[in-house]
């Protein structure tokens, strides 16, 4: 095991004060590298900070990563990976619990900052089923496919046969383009309208399709596509 620079100490504790003291201070390597010497306590960390941002694109991803996907970075533990995860899964919990103290709708703002936290990063294609009853209030949260880097099949039938089961009162679809760019394609519409109109054979409302990427999000209805 490689020893820690002589000043390693004051160099920890230095940024320690700083993150006690004023966290918004701190590059996003410094945030890492402070993270990474919890579990690595005798050994420099800054320079496997610093590769895990190169790796990964950005904090962000990083925090979404797989464990696995971690773990394949030199330097890197189920220790390790594990402290890196914990972060994620708290800053998506904690938006999640913010989403739903209150009716969908009037706290929409809050649902956008757990989707994009939850699924701006994710290297594949995933589509969730947000399920609604008459007040608005969500009642089940579903991921009902994950495909590839470009692709995730949305079949009609399912979800609305999904909606019946649970006595939903409305739906929000919801999924993600791994390629950053939230602008719906064609096929996004298509499928959308499909299920709008499947949906209004059974009193079920569909409320929106939004579209999450790294560079944002994009609601169909909104942009006036349903």
């Amino acid at each position: 095991m490689s020893e820690p620079p002589p000043d390693a100490a004051g160099h920890r504790a230095r940024l320690r004060a700083r993150l006690l003291d004023a966290p918004d201070s701190l590059q996003d390597y410094e945030i890492v590298e402070y993270l990474l010497a919890l579990t690595i306590p005798r050994r420099d960390t800054k320079p496997l900070a610093k590769a895990l941002l190169r790796e990964f694109g950005g904090l962000g991803p990083l925090m979404a990563a797989k464990p696995e996907a971690l773990m394949r970075v030199k330097g890197m533990g189920e220790s390790s990976a594990a402290a890196i995860r914990i972060v994620g899964s708290c800053t998506v919990r904690m938006l999640k619990r913010d989403s739903e103290k209150r009716p969908i709708l009037s706290g929409w703002q809050a649902l956008l900052d757990y989707l994009q936290a939850d699924m701006a990063h994710i290297g594949v294609e995933r589509v969730r089923v947000l399920h609604l009853n008459t007040k608005n209030i969500l009642i089940r949260d579903e991921i009902v496919s994950e495909g590839t880097k470009d692709q995730s099949a949305i079949h009609v039938s399912e979800v609305v046969a999904r909606a019946l089961e649970l006595k939903s009162a409305a739906i929000i679809l919801v999924h993600n383009h791994p390629s950053g760019d939230p602008q719906p394609s064609k096929q996004d519409i298509a499928i959308t309208q499909r299920i709008i109109e499947a949906g209004r054979l059974h009193d079920l409302a569909v409320h929106d399709h939004v579209i999450i990427g790294t560079k944002g999000h994009v609601s169909l209805r909104a942009q006036g596509l349903i």
